[in-house]
Order: C-alpha cells, then sequence, then structure tokens
C-alpha cells in the first residue's frame, strides 16, 4: 500500500545502511573474532529479513532494510578478511575475487530473481527467500570457517587500520569502485 517511490526509498535506505553503518559496525567488531563477526552478522542478516517479511508498517519495513545493511556491509567486511587470511599467499588475490564475484552474481542474478518471486508469490516470499538463504550460509560458515587459526587473525587496532587510508593505492581502488557502482 505504498507508492513506487516510497517503495524505491527502500533500497536508498539499504544504501545508507551500508554506506554509514559498515564502517561503524567493521571498526565496533574489530576485536571480535572474526568467526563470531561472520555468524553474528549473518544472523542479524536474517532475522533483519524475517522482520521484514513480517513488517506491518512502512516504518518497520525500512528499519529492517537499514538492519539487514549494516549486517550485509559487516559480514563482507569480515568475509574478506577472513578469505584473505584463510587462503595460501599464492591465492589470495584469486579468493578475494572470488568472493567478490559472488557479490556481482547476487546482484546480477539475486536481484531479478527476488523479483521474480516478489511478483509470483508477494512481496513477503523474497525476503523470506533471503532469509532462509542466508540461513543456510550461516550453517556453512560455522561449518567451514574455523574457530582459531589463521582465520581467527589476531584483532587489529582501529588506528593501524585507519592508516590504510593514507595510501593512494586503497583511494584509489576506492574512486574505481565508485566509478563502477
Amino acid at each position: 500500500g505504498v507508492s513506487i517511490p516510497s517503495a524505491g526509498l527502500l533500497i536508498s535506505g539499504f544504501a545508507i545502511g551500508m554506506a554509514v553503518g559498515t564502517p561503524l559496525m567493521t571498526a565496533a567488531t574489530l576485536r571480535l573474532p572474526r568467526r563470531a563477526t561472520l555468524l553474528a552478522s549473518l544472523l542479524v542478516f536474517v532475522l533483519g529479513h524475517v522482520l521484514a517479511a513480517l513488517a506491518t508498517t512502512y516504518g518497520v519495513l525500512m528499519t529492517a532494510r537499514i538492519l539487514t545493511a549494516v549486517a550485509c556491509g559487516t559480514f563482507w567486511a569480515a568475509a574478506a578478511v577472513v578469505s584473505v587470511a584463510l587462503a595460501p599467499a599464492g591465492a589470495r588475490a584469486r579468493v578475494l575475487a572470488v568472493l567478490l564475484g559472488g557479490l556481482t552474481v547476487s546482484n546480477v542474478v539475486g536481484v531479478p530473481l527476488g523479483a521474480l518471486v516478489g511478483q509470483q508469490l508477494g512481496w513477503r516470499a523474497a525476503f523470506w527467500a533471503i532469509a532462509a538463504l542466508a540461513l543456510v550460509s550461516a550453517v556453512g560458515v560455522a561449518m567451514v570457517v574455523p574457530r582459531g587459526g589463521r582465520g581467527a587473525a589476531a584483532p587489529a587496532a582501529l588506528r593501524h587500520e585507519l592508516r590504510t587510508f593514507a595510501s593512494s593505492r586503497v583511494w584509489l581502488a576506492l574512486a574505481t569502485i565508485a566509478v563502477f557502482q
């Protein structure tokens, strides 16, 4: 019962949640074990999609979208660190490319598929489907990501992490990503 522009704002809410929430949550979870961060962010993502599927008001739906955006960004940030840490030295770039390729595939395949599910079964069904897939992903992470070892990487200091932004290569990478998004 909302207008198309209002429904479109749900996408903007998700984008803002990712842009603002991801860096904040990444900093907040910096000292937590990476596996725990992955699992917690996936569980929040699942709960956020369940909340979206059950939403009875636009405000609740928008809140769920922002919550899932923050969880999504937190997951991807931790997943990048864990993937690189678990990969052999000569395969790190390839492993990171596969991870980011999954993000691309999820947009290219998942968004139209979600729209199709929503059109055929109702908009709530798309949120239920995403929650179910994320729950399966959480089980996969629990089974595959080790509790200790290289994937658990020692907690980093926020100051050390922020020094990364002094690199012109980082800014070039960020600019490239921004241009292609």
